[in-house]
């Protein structure tokens, strides 16, 4: 119970890895707000048989006016913002498709920087009047571990993701100082390549084969779920403006 009574917003919560790091906050005493455009019931569900108190909305993270009501609805909710994790993003499992240079669809390409980098930056402002306040808080973004490696993968044809998770390494890095502060740490996490899609997670022994990662395997979503738990708690304290990566060794930094 690492983050007992901790008021905490995970956006991109309906599925996949958010919903994962939502559940491990909540086994972690976290009180959360669960924000998705998708149907959150399932991983509300979840949350709440761990115990946890549950608000969910429904959010689009790239409208300004969605995300500023959400932080208000958290406010009236629980009284306070702890943390803020900016999960919600369009990958190759939203129909994200590989492209080349030329071939990039221009509307798609709005829609990932409009989710991807756009959402990470309005979320981070929509709570911060809350966190200046309060004088505390941990935003933590999630970037993706393809921006280190496009020279040598097939993210090499995927430039409109890339692009988009490169910048949230940037927004990170430019608000660290001014948030800092105020007692507010901003972080990025980098996962590497994770199982997300399936219904009952694997362990770690039972994950893929992963031959470019130290690790020799693919990860998990504990993996990942455990550090963004750990962001959250006052032993991450003077962590902030960092990128960390998650990803058994595959690329270093």
């Amino acid at each position: 119970m690492l983050l007992q009574d901790r008021v905490i917003i995970v956006t991109g919560a309906a599925s996949g890895l958010g919903r994962r790091y939502a559940t491990r906050l909540a086994e972690e005493g976290a009180r959360l707000t669960l924000a998705d455009i998708a149907d959150l019931s399932k991983t509300t569900s979840l949350c709440e048989a761990r115990g946890a108190e549950v608000l969910p909305l429904r959010v689009d993270v790239s409208s300004e006016e969605d995300t500023l009501e959400m932080a208000r609805q958290t406010h009236e909710r629980f009284g306070r913002i702890d943390g803020l994790l900016n999960n919600a993003g369009i990958t190759t499992r939203h129909g994200l498709e590989y492209a080349s240079l030329m071939d990039v669809d221009m509307t798609m390409w709005d829609r990932v920087f409009a989710v991807n980098t756009r959402g990470t930056f309005l979320g981070i402002r929509a709570v911060y009047p809350y966190m200046r306040e309060q004088g505390s808080g941990t935003i933590v973004n999630v970037s993706s571990g393809s921006t280190l490696r496009i020279a040598r993968s097939a993210n090499a044809t995927n430039v409109q993701y890339v692009g988009s998770k490169s910048a949230i390494t940037g927004i990170t890095r430019a608000v660290a100082r001014e948030l800092g502060q105020y007692n507010i740490n901003v972080v990025t996490v980098a996962p590497g390549n994770t199982t997300s899609d399936t219904e009952e997670p694997l362990s770690a022994e039972e994950a893929y084969p992963e031959p470019e990662s130290s690790l020799l395997r693919r990860g998990v979503p504990d993996d990942l779920a455990g550090v963004m738990a750990f962001l959250f708690t006052d032993d991450a304290r003077f962590i902030s403006g960092q990128m960390i990566l998650v990803n058994g060794g595959r690329e270093t930094w």
